[in-house]
């Protein structure tokens, strides 16, 4: 799961990244010279949209190990979300103005493209590794149980032999 500080970070490149392309903007550069600004924002914006949606759904395991930050994991990527609502509608502005509705579309493409390739490359690990992690905490506390569970028997068994006082 994103913590605040990686949502942080994350919306720090957003950021950089959107003041790069209004500056670029500003000063007429053509889009494809904006490659690398575009691909940054559109990659912290979609770690910002995952760990809304992971905020909205935190893990057994993070529910008992966060208990305070949750709720401010989720605010300040509710928070963050919002924030770059506003950047892609002034994105879908400068881009439908200087360079057509085609440009913005074909923009939206490579937008979900990058995000397909990150849901394979970066969340679908992020949720495996939180499944594994539950699966051991799991384990570990049957283990403990069952060892707490023998040695009650054994207690049983030894102050029924005579052997406890």
């Amino acid at each position: 799961m994103l913590d605040p500080l990686t949502i942080s970070a994350a919306v720090a490149t957003a950021n950089t990244a959107f003041n790069g392309l209004k500056r670029a903007f500003q000063v007429g550069k053509d889009i494809q010279s904006m490659g690398n600004d575009l691909s940054k924002w559109m990659s912290a914006a979609s770690d910002i949209e995952n760990a809304q949606k992971r905020a909205k759904n935190p893990s057994f395991i993070t529910k008992l190990t966060r208990r305070g930050s949750i709720e401010q994991e989720a605010v300040e990527a509710l928070t963050a979300k919002k924030q770059l609502e506003e950047q892609r509608y002034e994105l879908q502005q400068f881009i439908k103005f200087r360079h057509g509705v085609q440009a913005w579309n074909e923009l939206l493409r490579m937008e979900g493209d990058i995000r397909k390739r990150r849901q394979k490359e970066i969340y679908d690990k992020q949720v495996l590794r939180q499944k594994i992690i539950t699966v051991i905490v799991l384990i570990l506390c049957v283990i403990f149980g069952m060892g707490i569970l023998l040695a009650f028997i054994y207690g049983l068994v030894q102050l029924d032999r005579g052997n406890i006082g």
